[in-house]
């Protein structure tokens, strides 16, 4: 009996940890935000046009997440994460053969392909190997692993950018290759790793996704969806310039506010499932909300380097949870068609396109400051939701 455990365990953790270290592939996306400064740096980009980068990445989840639904029916959730993990190990070697910008809006493309599909698929793929009740702490620590890799992206960078890796004619895009090894380390444990899939879920269409847009209160999740997305990568990509822009620092200090911000969104994701388990979702969301929206007035305001961290970190924290308030939100509302509300929910990640555009063209015309105020509109929806969160 205490061999079978043993055995059972050991099986377990055989198949874990290959599909936990899909998540910090995952985590790979957010490098964008580190990227697009050091690429605006060396190209000498204005901000609106440095900002297309995380808007390109983030405009391929419009387009691929029903159809990866599809994909997933026909092919299974493991060779659709290792379709999407392919990809990502693609376009994280094209940056070793140039850094002109259409080399690196190839790479950025490619990136936010992947990654769309991978989001799509992976969380279904856990399903597989865990039972229900422990499934949303695993997609906690799930969610944990990826934000190591975020928090990780602006130490590599400026790190490369500081070291031998200069002589290589590499720099900070040692980041790049550095990623792309681990994503090829994922490949081969993943497609060594056996799992038994169950069968494959009805499709979804585009049109069964979108039409239902016209109920109120999933139009509302959606655009929820659209903001905590915009103010994730907005702050990720904006907080290293406010600091470049009031302090004068150089990049490779000033882009350490990019760990800040993902240090405190790890630690809120972490302490969040702890937290939602003893006080209602609408209470939380509305005290992650004033926190964000605290964090922003900091950054309207503040010319000094620690109230800019403490913004930051602000920012980071309370936006940590509100895509898991806003999505199970949709879910619940919609018990009859989880398949459709789960893809248009990631279609909502397209807000990682609209607010860096937006964001861009603000900082052009008026500094970081119209940045911040683009970001801000968004926390101010967000506190308009709170009001219509619903009990679970």
């Amino acid at each position: 009996m205490a061999q079978s455990l043993v055995t059972n365990r050991k099986s377990f953790l055989l198949q874990i940890i290959p599909v936990m270290l899909c998540f910090f592939v995952m985590g790979f996306v957010d490098l964008v935000g580190t990227a697009s400064n050091y690429v605006q740096k060396d190209l000498g980009l204005t901000d609106s046009q440095a900002n297309l980068f995380p808007s390109l990445v983030f405009f391929w989840f419009l387009i691929f997440s029903v159809p990866t639904g599809m994909l997933m029916n026909k092919i299974g959730r493991k060779n659709t994460v290792l379709i999407s993990i392919i990809i990502t190990a693609i376009s994280l070697f094209i940056p070793a053969f140039g850094k002109s910008y259409a080399v690196m809006l190839l790479s950025f493309s490619l990136l936010g392909i992947g990654n769309a599909i991978m989001q799509t698929s992976l969380n279904p793929l856990v399903t597989n190997l865990i039972s229900s009740d422990k499934l949303a702490s695993t997609l906690t620590f799930g969610q944990f692993v990826k934000a190591i890799a975020s928090f990780l992206a602006p130490i590599i960078a400026a790190w490369g950018a500081t070291t031998l890796f200069p002589t290589f004619n590499l720099g900070w895009r040692v980041l790049f290759i550095i990623y792309a090894v681990v994503s090829l380390l994922s490949i081969s444990l993943l497609a060594a790793t056996p799992i038994e899939e169950e069968k494959p879920d009805k499709s979804s269409g585009i049109r069964e996704c979108l039409i239902l847009l016209g109920r109120p209160f999933i139009l509302l999740c959606f655009i929820g969806i659209m903001c905590h997305v915009g103010i994730d990568v907005g702050t990720n990509t904006t907080a290293p310039k406010i600091i470049m822009e009031r302090l004068g620092l150089p990049l490779e200090e000033a882009g350490f506010a990019t760990g800040i911000y993902f240090i405190f969104r790890t630690i809120g994701c972490f302490l969040g499932a702890f937290i939602l388990r003893s006080m209602s979702a609408k209470i939380f969301f509305a005290i992650s909300v004033v926190m964000m929206l605290a964090g922003m007035c900091i950054l309207f305001v503040s010319d000094t380097l620690t109230p800019l961290y403490a913004g930051i970190g602000l920012i980071g924290f309370g936006n940590s949870n509100i895509f898991s308030v806003v999505f199970s939100q949709a879910l619940v509302h919609t018990p009859n068609e989880k398949n459709e509300v789960s893809g248009l929910m990631i279609m909502g990640l397209f807000g990682g396109t609209v607010f860096p555009l937006a964001m861009g063209y603000a900082a052009d015309a008026v500094g970081q400051v119209g940045a911040v105020a683009v970001m801000t509109a968004g926390v101010a929806y967000l506190l308009y939701y709170t009001f219509k969160i619903k009990k679970i």
